[in-house]
């Protein structure tokens, strides 16, 4: 069977994937059309794959290297459920039972409901994040996704110029202090140190210019910090407009995949004492957006 990929969208963001079985290996010609799809979409849907650990990781390799969840979260190493290269974005502790409502943990995976690039924070930013959905619940919990690409392209002349050089810092420090989670340790704060990127990224395939946004950003390097802040807050209200946006309601065993060179996404509000198991590989990036600050 040939592989199909639906337009769920009126332009060109969200794909549906038919045509192929994502547990079993891929050959080189169907990675390479799945990638395509991805410099086309940005964010690819696939139903009903029932992967294990294994094969989500395998299925994850055909598009790089993955990404080491270590210095992402809070999690000490005895209380995770998964191994290093799987980042838990459950609800679930070690026995898969959902977290209190005043765990610590719970409370620092809320930023996952604000706006934002996964691995922004990293010095090299992730390229690709796949995202199992093995357990899923009925009611809240979408995923919505931002096409930085179109948002971009919406912006007037004079705002493109503006912002064409500029870099910004990211850091989980900002996301988190965003919603009054503020107490860290010393080594969480060194570990979420922040590094620098552009505003503005081209993509090395397709040309695209688009924005790239999230809440990890605390200021524009060069601008008084309550300037910036108010500048990225007015850039995330536009390119979250909803003619930029796609809102993907789970079933059990969706698998999605987006590219966060060219979107923001952002889960939504759902019961936490429901069971909601969640896995992600994350295809690591290769190259930085702009100079580093010296560690």
């Amino acid at each position: 069977m040939a592989i199909t990929i639906n337009d769920l969208t009126t332009h060109g963001f969200a794909g549906e994937v038919s045509g192929i079985d994502i547990t079993q290996p891929l050959t080189p010609a169907q990675a390479a059309e799945l990638e395509a799809g991805m410099d086309r979409f940005g964010v690819l849907v696939y139903h009903d794959q029932h992967l294990t650990d294994e094969q989500q990781k395998a299925f994850s390799r055909n598009f790089g290297n993955l990404e080491q969840t270590a210095g992402g979260n809070i999690t000490k190493a005895a209380d995770r459920r998964l191994d290093p290269e799987m980042a838990d974005v459950s609800n679930l502790d070690v026995d898969h039972k959902p977290l209190e409502r005043d765990d610590r943990r719970r409370l620092f995976n809320l930023g996952n409901q604000l706006w934002h690039s996964d691995s922004s924070f990293r010095a090299i930013p992730a390229k690709y994040s796949i995202l199992s959905g093995r357990i899923v619940v009925d009611t809240g919990g979408n995923t919505e996704f931002a096409d930085m690409r179109a948002a971009y392209d919406a912006l007037d002349a004079r705002t493109k110029a503006e912002i064409e050089d500029l870099v910004c810092e990211h850091s989980l420090i900002f996301s988190r202090g965003t919603l009054g989670f503020t107490e860290l340790s010393e080594d969480e704060k060194r570990m979420f140190t922040p590094v620098r990127q552009r505003l503005v990224r081209t993509h090395p395939v397709t040309g695209r210019k688009s924005l790239y946004l999230s809440s990890h950003i605390g200021t524009i390097v060069g601008w008084p910090m309550p300037e910036a802040r108010a500048f990225i807050r007015d850039l995330a209200e536009h390119a979250t407009q909803r003619q930029f946006t796609y809102s993907h309601k789970w079933r059990q065993w969706d698998l999605v995949m987006w590219d966060n060179r060219v979107t923001m996404h952002r889960v939504r509000r759902f019961d936490d004492t429901q069971v909601r198991d969640m896995r992600r590989t994350t295809v690591a990036g290769d190259s930085m957006t702009a100079e580093q600050l010296a560690a």
